[in-house]
């Protein structure tokens, strides 16, 4: 057995060398997250820097560089499968040494494409948050600050439902190719009341492979790889300019989910575009009326009978683009996987996660 072992090594010397190499690289940077003031000064003078000059690179062009890659990787893999088990049923008396081989050539990309992402977001989960730069606390919600918040934000809702196109069913009709390129700008109040925000905005893309998000229940996704913010233009408009404000706090560095949500809330109804502000204000009302619903439902009801027909035609719009999505088999391991990943960089509520938004919302506005 060990002569074999030995003879398996030699014979993929360079592959084993190169699976050690990144796999060392893996553990150090895991070992240093208990660092925050390590975590903080890869992130301020690598990660992020690094990141930035991607998508510079990256937004040149006006498609989506990583749907092209994803597409790359997606051929690419398949035809590494084809071409190994080809090798293998070729290999004859070598079979189990040319397996082998492809079994670990395979282990070296996933390894290096992990290592990778781990480098340029993972460690982003391990920085000073949102929460630690402004000193905004997500704190336990007093019932009675969720409801005054919840009716604050459907006023603001009601309100601002009159100033966006709508078409002949009164539904949002705002075109995505102006939210997108109304993007750019939308966090220049914010980053005002929180400098530590500013970065050099380029933008949103649309993803042309939407329908597939939808189906994985993505409503948009910033690629680590390329430093691009992209968003699913095939789900309902009305939360589009919230989704992107979304994406963009992702390329400020910010990987909780939830903080995202609520600059998302806060980017979009500060932008002063009206589409944005009426956007950012149904965003927060759908979370804390979720919330409000599970803790006093009669108080939802009269609430949410009080809007106006408009936010009911988005609100029913929305619901029933994303029924025909629920339980399907890709959605639930997508959510799966997701709520994995989330989980395995320490964020313990997975993708629940997203209710803390309320939380965040009540401290600032109540």
């Amino acid at each position: 057995m060990t002569a074999v072992m030995k003879n398996l090594f030699l014979r993929h010397k360079k592959l084993h060398i190169w699976l050690l190499a990144v796999s060392g690289i893996l553990l150090a940077l895991r070992l240093c997250r208990g660092s925050r003031a390590w975590m903080n000064a890869l992130a301020d003078h690598v990660t992020i820097p690094l990141r930035r000059a991607l998508g510079e690179l990256c937004y040149l062009v006006d498609f989506s560089v990583m749907e092209v890659i994803y597409v790359l990787a997606v051929l690419l893999g398949c035809a590494y499968l084809v071409w190994s088990a080809t090798a293998v049923v070729q290999a004859k008396g070598h079979r189990g040494q040319r397996a082998y081989g492809a079994v670990l050539s395979a282990a070296c990309a996933a390894v290096t494409i992990y290592t990778l992402f781990f480098f340029l977001w993972g460690l982003s989960f391990w920085t000073d948050s949102f929460q630690d730069k402004s000193g905004i606390r997500a704190q336990p919600v007093a019932p009675e600050d969720l409801k005054s918040v919840t009716v604050y934000f459907a006023e603001q809702t009601a309100r601002s439902a009159g100033e966006v196109p709508r078409d002949e069913n009164g539904v949002f009709d705002v075109p995505w190719q102006e939210i997108l390129a109304d993007s750019p700008y939308i966090y220049d109040a914010l980053e005002q009341e929180f400098p530590f925000l500013a970065f050099p905005d380029k933008g949103v893309k649309p993803m042309r492979f939407s329908r597939l998000m939808s189906w994985m229940d993505f409503t948009g996704f910033y690629c680590a790889y390329t430093g691009e913010s992209n968003v699913n233009i095939d789900s309902p408009a009305c939360l589009l300019p919230s989704t992107a404000a979304h994406e963009l706090a992702h390329q400020r560095g910010i990987a909780s989910e939830q903080e995202c949500n609520f600059l998302a809330v806060l980017a979009s109804t500060t932008s002063g575009n009206s589409a944005y502000v009426y956007s950012g204000w149904l965003m927060g009302y759908i979370y804390l009326g979720n919330a409000l619903y599970s803790l006093d439902p009669d108080t939802y009801r009269a609430i949410r009978e009080a809007l106006p027909e408009t936010v009911h035609a988005d609100l029913a719009h929305n619901n029933a683009y994303w029924s025909q999505f629920r339980n399907s088999a890709a959605q639930k391991v997508s959510n799966k996987v997701y709520d994995s990943m989330l989980k395995a960089y320490g964020d313990q509520r997975g993708i629940q996660s997203y209710g803390t938004v309320v939380d965040l919302l009540v401290a600032y506005y109540k």
